[in-house]
């Protein structure tokens, strides 16, 4: 209970906080249904239900702050993946991030993505951990 109330905190804080080392804007989608349970270039089997992103070149288990700015939700995500491949999209998210983004109506969204620093990073327990 105690690493549930610990990663909520450090979500809650990471969305409103500036300890951001890196910013960019560009256009966002989701990944298809048709990779659900297929392995990720980390490794990780996908799994639509997860927070997760595909980055062409941050390193995996980097926190992003995607942010949807024609709407304005935001969600974090962790990236165990590579891509996208099409060169016009900066960043892939799972379909539950899509889901709070409101981007599953329209496959692509205008987005803002937020690197967290390494603190925050750091503070999240690894899916290994106990």
């Amino acid at each position: 209970m105690k690493r549930i109330i610990k990663i909520i905190c450090i979500i809650c804080i990471a969305l409103y906080s500036p300890f951001t080392i890196a910013q960019t804007t560009g256009t966002a989608s989701y990944y298809s249904n048709t990779f659900e349970g297929e392995n990720t270039a980390s490794g990780e089997k996908y799994n639509k239900n997860h927070l997760t992103a595909a980055h062409p070149t941050l390193p995996f288990d980097t926190l992003v702050i995607v942010t949807n700015l024609v709407n304005g939700e935001s969600v974090v995500v962790r990236v165990n993946d590579r891509g996208p491949y099409t060169k016009s999209r900066i960043i892939d998210v799972s379909e539950a991030a899509a889901k709070k983004l409101d981007l599953l109506n329209q496959g692509l969204a205008e987005v803002k993505l937020e690197v967290l620093d390494d603190y925050f990073i750091k503070s999240i327990p690894h899916k290994n951990s106990n």
